[in-house]
């Protein structure tokens, strides 16, 4: 039988840390896209407000488109035409159709698919405005006739009705599929990219806040006396709240003082951190490779020789080309209908200006050498005629 029975050691409870939490980016819609016709429109949105160079890659396209000019048979007519143009409303706040062109292309190009209304004036006998619409608001159904589209307006109640007027609304859709009216937006490939991207630069904001904020291990050793083994507790809180106090008071100098052995340590800085450059690149080349810009203008100093630019211009001079062919309908539409209401033949033709001053050089140059090649087969004829 024992008289004294010993105290049960009081066991101390293993506390769990969790050393990492995943810190995803804000855009989720890019992280759970799951490729669908229909209803895409904020993923396309979602991109270019996450990744600036998206974004920047089709402001650029349509700042590059140049602007143009309307010829026509009538040179009173072309005169008049040409300054409505120039003067015309669009939307609420813009004058002249090269805002309205801009806005319905970088539509086009996002989503795929543009639309745009003509507005007649108060007496309908004129062009008054030119309007974008926007997507949500309009409602594109195939009819039995595969050659025709119906726009509808889909109103706040869910109601969908066809639109009036369908002469006045214009649509284009880009790169459409066979049979479907709806077309594919430049960026339909790009959200698993896109994703990735931003995992990377994501990371290492995550990383750069780890090390720029410092966090530092306080390891207090007891020594073998007995007076540090009963008071390890006190002094380890002691110590705690000292360093937190130190570290705390940012307005000036503070100096940690303690007792024993004590080392500090920063919390991963043995740990390498990876090199996200190759990683970027690989991502940055896909996305660059579908938008068909030049990497030089979207600020991308990537080693490149003279000719390699002037093929990636050359190559976006193309796909400038070929956006404008799709814009040449909605401006014919447009200045075909102004002629008729205004009593004028409604034969006109689009000038569009050269792209750059780099087609312009390139362009004088040809015809210079057009003019010396005809000028030295002029001095030959002469002088076989004189021999």
């Amino acid at each position: 039988m024992k008289l004294f029975k010993g105290k049960k050691k009081s066991e101390t409870p293993v506390q769990t840390a969790c050393t990492h939490s995943y810190c995803g980016h804000p855009f989720t819609d890019i992280n759970g896209y799951i490729p669908l016709k229909g209803g895409e429109q904020r993923l396309y949105a979602t991109l270019r407000e996450a990744l600036p160079i998206i974004d920047s890659a089709i402001c650029k396209i349509v700042r590059l488109m140049g602007d143009f000019t309307v010829e026509c048979g009538d040179k009173s007519a072309q005169k008049q035409i040409n300054r409505f143009l120039q003067n015309v409303q669009v939307n609420a706040t813009g004058v002249g159709i090269n805002t309205f062109l801009g806005t319905y292309l970088d539509q086009m190009l996002t989503y795929g698919t543009a639309i745009g209304e003509i507005v007649p004036d108060a007496n309908s006998n004129n062009i008054g405005a030119l309007y974008n619409a926007d997507l949500d608001d309009v409602e594109l159904k195939q009819t039995d006739n595969p050659l025709e589209i119906l726009i509808c307006r889909r109103w706040e109640n869910g109601d969908v009705q066809p639109v009036p007027y369908q002469s006045l609304v214009m649509v284009t859709a880009l790169s459409p599929d066979p049979g479907s009216v709806i077309g594919t937006s430049v960026l339909h490939s790009l959200p698993f990219v896109s994703d990735v991207l931003l995992k990377i630069i994501n990371t290492v904001g995550v990383n750069w806040e780890r090390v720029g904020n410092v966090r530092f291990a306080v390891t207090y050793k007891p020594s073998g006396d007995m007076t540090a083994g009963a008071y390890t507790r006190e002094r380890a809180a002691q110590i705690a709240t000292e360093w937190s106090k130190a570290m705390r008071d940012t307005s000036q100098v503070s100096d940690f003082v303690s007792v024993g052995d004590v080392d500090i340590k920063v919390i991963g800085a043995d740990n390498q951190v990876l090199d996200c450059q190759v990683s970027s690149r690989i991502m940055l080349e896909q996305i660059v490779s579908k938008l068909s810009i030049p990497p030089f203008l979207l600020g991308l100093s990537w080693s490149s020789t003279e000719r390699m630019s002037s093929q990636q211009a050359d190559i976006l001079t193309s796909e400038l080309e070929y956006y404008r062919s799709l814009l040449n309908p909605v401006i014919i539409k447009i200045c075909t209908l102004w002629l008729r209401l205004n009593g004028y033949d409604d034969i006109c033709t689009i000038n569009w200006s050269n792209i750059n001053l780099q087609d312009e050089v390139e362009l004088a140059s040809a015809r210079l050498a057009n003019a010396q090649a005809k000028q030295i087969e002029e001095q030959l004829k002469s002088s076989e005629v004189n021999q």
